[in-house]
């Protein structure tokens, strides 16, 4: 067990001449999507997966930050056995880039770790490292998704309200239709979210997909004076468990069914919404503002 003076040595001696994150405004940037929801058990880390996949199928280099801290999946979901994760990186034992893991058509994975920004073992020193990796890692893809954690925690909102556009999955269930609107709530009073967007996932129908929408976004408009988007849906198909049985994601295996055509779909929405914004410095950039904030 490292005690923090041997975990900030061996940063230090792994450190590269990579600059402390700052906060103006980097001249390039990933596009950045977190995907989030009020509970588990709604897809979301699958559809963080798949819907990078299909963005690098049209062409995008795409990184996945395993951001669920603690329960992440993501390795599992695509046949992944990597070791490393985001704590080698606090301990100094490993750089970001080496832990970086290589999916299912070309995408990058960084594994999380448990706890990584409320360990008492990662110190102020120690998230400017890693962040500083990061935000290199960042700079060499079109676009990061980030597959958060659920619920309304303090580091789930912050690594929600860091990006540009936010994406809350739920499904036709009351609960997870009531959690997602309790996600919107928390997130609206702590910053401004530029672009939320509501996809519903295991849909039986269009037509029932669109109805929860648009109550989620009349409720949202009503009581929180906000603009909800929609993302569409995701129908409920038997491929789905079938691939994550396989370990292998569903738009990845050529098969071309109804849940891999609909994530298609959205990647390419997602391509025409999301501009970059020049003004904007980046992510991790802005994600070391809230980290600030905690501190303060």
């Amino acid at each position: 067990m490292y005690d923090q003076a041997q975990i900030l040595r061996g940063m230090m001696e792994r450190r590269t001449e990579t600059a402390v994150v700052e906060t103006a405004a980097l001249p390039r940037h990933a596009r950045t999507i977190a995907i989030t929801s009020g509970k588990g058990g709604v897809g979301k880390s699958n559809i963080a997966l798949n819907l990078a996949i299909a963005l690098k199928k049209i062409g995008h280099n795409v990184c996945l930050l395993d951001a669920n801290l603690g329960l992440g999946n993501i390795d599992l979901l695509c046949g992944l056995n990597g070791y490393w994760n985001l704590s080698h990186v606090v301990s100094g034992a490993r750089t970001v880039s080496e832990i970086l893991l290589e999916g299912p058509c070309g995408i990058h994975v960084v594994p999380g770790a448990s706890g990584l920004f409320d360990s008492a073992d990662c110190s102020a020193i120690a998230q400017r490292e890693i962040l500083a990796q990061l935000e290199e890692l960042e700079r060499d893809h079109e676009y990061l998704i980030i597959d958060t954690g659920t619920g309304i925690h303090r580091t789930v909102r912050q690594f929600v309200s860091a990006a540009e556009t936010v994406l809350i999955v739920t499904t036709p269930e009351p609960t997870a239709i009531a959690d997602a609107y309790a996600t919107l709530k928390a997130l609206s009073s702590g910053s401004e979210l530029l672009q939320p967007h509501i996809l519903v996932n295991l849909a039986d129908s269009p037509e029932q997909a669109r109805e929860i929408i648009a109550r989620v976004q009349q409720t949202a408009r009503t009581f929180l004076h906000l603009t909800v988007s929609s993302a569409g849906h995701i129908p409920r198909d038997p491929a789905v468990p079938a691939a994550v049985a396989r370990r292998k994601p569903f738009v990845a295996d050529g098969s071309r069914c109804a849940a891999g055509m609909a994530v298609e779909q959205l990647a390419r929405r997602i391509v025409n919404l999301s501009q970059p914004q020049s003004d904007r410095s980046s992510y991790f950039s802005q994600f070391a503002r809230f980290l600030d904030q905690k501190a303060a």
